[in-house]
């Protein structure tokens, strides 16, 4: 590993679960030396990615806030995306998440909402399940093959109870079917009693880069529903698309 990486890493050790480390615990857990990661504190402090508060250790620090609110401004896939948003959502009581692929994590980049019926239990920036959810699966399905192999080989115990296939060609031709249809739709996978519907957004390259989806407070919606809400949110996500060429 490079000593970029290396320094790097240790960001990666901040999540939800563990938001403050001591020097001794992030000693103890990446092995590097006392004196390496004295010197990757103190340039990730000085550079603002880390703050310290007394008797409590390491958290993020103010540099990651300013960095968000510079990519909630000037995100291109955002900036293109809100408008469309705003009005997908006119149409119905729900809410519109535009979801971005980030290495092998789902990631809520941006939402816009019509009703308080209920609230996304996935906000921007938190990771959602890669292999459940409309979000989600209309991401995975234009994996690479190798992608989706290395995937299977492992999380196959995953994609055998996320109902994907037992087997690597069976995982295939569900997300075939996927591609062929254009958009997809799933019930409670993620959330109980709601109804998520997602389509696929490319770049200029043509390359996978997130979904544009719908949530509805409901289950059991008729196909004709479901069907001409798919179709709605894959229009929508291919104007996205398109605007990023």
């Amino acid at each position: 590993m490079l000593s970029h990486e290396r320094m790097l890493s240790v960001l990666d050790l901040f999540d939800l679960e563990h938001p403050e480390w001591t020097f001794d615990t992030m000693y103890a857990r990446l092995g590097f030396s006392r004196s390496t990661l004295y010197r990757y504190l103190k340039t990730l402090t000085d550079a603002g990615f880390l703050t310290t508060f007394p008797g409590r250790g390491y958290t993020l620090g103010p540099r990651v806030i300013e960095l968000d609110y510079q990519i909630m401004t000037t995100d291109p896939l955002i900036h293109v995306a809100r408008p469309v948003m705003n009005e997908l959502v006119t149409g119905y009581s729900c809410i519109s998440l535009l979801c971005r692929r980030y290495k092998q994590k789902v990631l809520c980049v941006h939402q816009e909402t019509s009703t308080s019926q209920f609230r996304s239990t996935y906000e921007r920036g938190k990771a959602r399940p890669l292999l459940l959810g409309a979000a989600s699966l209309a991401i995975l399905a234009y994996f690479s093959t190798y992608q989706l192999t290395k995937l299977f080989e492992e999380q196959g115990e995953e994609f055998r109870a996320a109902g994907l296939g037992d087997t690597l060609p069976a995982v295939r031709e569900t997300l075939k079917r996927i591609r062929q249809k254009g958009w997809v739709h799933t019930e409670g996978q993620v959330t109980s009693g709601v109804t998520g519907v997602a389509a696929p957004i490319f770049d200029a390259k043509e390359e996978i880069i997130g979904s544009l989806s719908l949530t509805l407070p409901e289950t059991g919606l008729a196909n004709d529903k479901v069907d001409g809400i798919g179709e709605r949110v894959q229009f929508c996500a291919r104007i996205i698309s398109k605007s990023l060429e």
